[in-house]
C-alpha cells in the first residue's frame, strides 16, 4: 500500500465528512460475485445466530448446556480468545513504529482493523452470557453497579472498551487524511499507537487476572496464566493476519509485500515456543507433586472418575500446536505459502481449543463441592457463537474492503484535489 502524498492542509476539512462517509459506503456495499456470496453466507450464519440468541433471550439459560456447576462455557470460551487475537494485532504496531519497518507500517492497520473486530466480538459473546440484555447497563461506570476499583471484571470491561476507542481513533484518522490526500500528523496518531502497545499487554493481562483471582478455582491459581495467555496470544494473532494477508492476495489481488508475512511468522516461531515451554511447565508442577489440587489438570487431561469429555480437546490442542511449532521451524516456512497458510490454521485452532474449552471449562469440574458435572455446548451455543463469528468476519470484511482503497490512493476527495 503506497503512502499518501503530502499536501498542505486546508481549511474547512470537516466538510469532506459526508463525502467520505458517502465513499466508505460505497466501497463496503460494490464488489465483485466472490465478494457477495461470501458476505451472503457470513449473513445468513449471522442470522441463524441472532435467531438462536433471541430463542435465549424467550426462554432463559435452561436452553445452553451451562449449568451452576459450570457457568461459564462456551461463550466466555470465545470471548477469552478473542482478547488475545486483539492483543495480538500488536504484534504489527511493534516492528512498524518501534523498529520503524517501512514494509510493516504500510500494512499495519490490517492488524488495528482486526482489533476493532476483535474487541467487538469480545461484547458481543459477554452479552449473550449476560443471559438478559437488559443487564449490560451495570458494566456502564457512574450508571450500573460497576464496583471499581474491587472488581476485576470492572478493570477488564475498562481495558476493552479503552482498547476499542484507541484502535477506531487511529484507525478512523488515518484512512480520513489518507481520503483527503494528506500526510497523517504524527501529533494526532503516534502517541495513541504507543499507548496502544501497552494497552494490548494489559488487556489480555486483566483478562488473565480475572481468572487467577477466584481463589476457589485452583485450575487458575497459577502466576503462569497472564504469562501464556500473552504467548498464545502473539500466536493467534499474527497466525490470522498472516492468513487474512494470503487471501487478500489471491482473492482481492492486492499487491501485498513479503517482508511483513516474514516478520510475523519469525515472531510466531518464538511464541509459540514460549507458550508449548509454559504448558509443559505447568504440566510438570500439575503431576510431578501432585495433590488435591490436580483434579481439575488429571480431568482435563486423563480424566476423572470415568469422566473424561475435555480428554480429545485438550490432546488435539497439544497435537496441533506441536504440529505448527514444527512447521514454522522448517524453512520452507519462509518460502512456501502452503507451508505457512498450514501451520497457521492448525496453530489458530490449537490455541482456540487451549483458551476455550481448554481453559475454562476445567476451571470448573470438579466443583468446589468435589461434584463433577460434565459440560458440552448445546446446539443454542454453537450457533450463537457461529453468529457471533460471522458478525466479527463482516465487520473485518467492510473495514478491508474500505481501507485498501484509500490507503492504495485508488479512492480519494476529488472534490478536494482533483488532479
Amino acid at each position: 500500500m503506497s503512502q499518501a502524498s503530502t499536501h498542505e492542509h486546508r481549511p474547512q476539512h470537516w466538510m469532506s465528512y459526508p463525502r467520505f462517509l458517502s465513499r466508505s459506503l460505497g466501497l463496503a456495499t460494490d464488489g465483485s460475485f466472490g465478494f457477495y456470496a461470501w458476505m451472503t453466507c457470513l449473513t445468513a450464519v449471522f442470522l441463524v445466530g441472532a435467531n438462536a440468541w433471541a430463542n435465549q433471550v424467550v426462554q432463559g439459560m435452561v436452553v445452553t448446556n451451562m449449568t451452576d456447576h459450570v457457568s461459564w462455557g462456551l461463550y466466555i470460551a470465545n470471548f477469552t480468545f478473542m482478547v488475545g487475537v486483539a492483543a495480538g494485532g500488536v504484534m504489527m504496531v511493534i516492528p512498524a513504529y518501534l523498529y520503524h519497518d517501512k514494509q510493516m507500517h504500510d500494512v499495519v492497520i490490517l492488524g488495528e482493523l482486526l482489533a476493532v473486530a476483535a474487541i467487538v466480538m469480545c461484547l458481543m459473546f459477554v452479552t449473550a452470557d449476560l443471559g438478559r440484555p437488559d443487564r449490560f447497563w451495570h458494566l456502564i461506570p457512574g450508571i450500573g453497579r460497576f464496583n471499581f476499583p474491587i472488581s476485576m471484571l470492572t478493570w477488564d470491561v475498562i481495558v476493552l472498551n479503552g482498547y476499542l476507542l484507541l484502535n477506531l481513533h487511529i484507525c478512523g484518522y488515518l484512512l480520513y487524511t489518507r481520503f483527503l490526500g494528506l500526510t497523517p500528523n504524527p501529533r494526532w496518531y503516534v502517541p495513541f499507537v504507543f499507548v496502544s502497545i501497552v494497552w494490548a499487554i494489559s488487556i489480555h493481562t486483566v483478562t488473565a487476572f480475572l481468572y487467577a483471582g477466584l481463589g476457589g478455582r485452583p485450575f487458575w491459581n497459577t502466576a503462569l496464566l497472564a504469562p501464556r495467555f500473552l504467548a498464545s496470544a502473539f500466536v493467534s494473532g499474527p497466525a490470522f493476519i498472516i492468513l487474512s494477508m494470503f487471501a487478500l492476495r489471491k482473492l482481492a489481488r492486492v499487491p501485498l509485500p513479503d517482508g511483513p508475512v516474514h516478520t510475523l511468522v519469525k515472531i510466531i516461531r518464538i511464541t509459540i515456543l514460549i507458550n508449548l515451554f509454559m504448558l509443559a511447565s505447568e504440566l510438570f508442577t500439575e503431576f510431578y507433586s501432585g495433590g488435591a489440587h490436580t483434579s481439575s489438570a488429571r480431568y482435563l487431561y486423563f480424566g476423572l472418575h470415568g469422566f473424561n469429555g475435555l480428554v480429545p480437546w485438550a490432546w488435539s490442542a497439544i497435537v496441533l500446536n506441536v504440529i505448527a511449532a514444527a512447521l514454522f521451524l522448517t524453512p520452507a516456512a519462509m518460502t512456501r505459502m502452503s507451508v505457512v497458510t498450514i501451520a497457521c490454521a492448525l496453530a489458530f485452532i490449537g490455541v482456540w481449543i487451549e483458551k476455550g474449552m481448554g481453559l475454562i471449562i476445567p476451571g470448573f469440574i470438579p466443583s468446589t463441592l468435589h461434584e463433577i458435572v460434565e459440560y458440552t455446548p448445546s446446539l443454542v451455543e454453537w450457533k450463537v457463537t457461529a453468529g457471533i463469528w460471522a458478525f466479527g468476519l463482516m465487520i473485518y470484511t467492510i473495514a478491508l474492503k474500505i481501507t485498501i482503497p484509500i490507503f492504495s490512493g485508488r479512492v480519494r476527495d476529488l472534490a478536494r484535489d482533483p488532479e
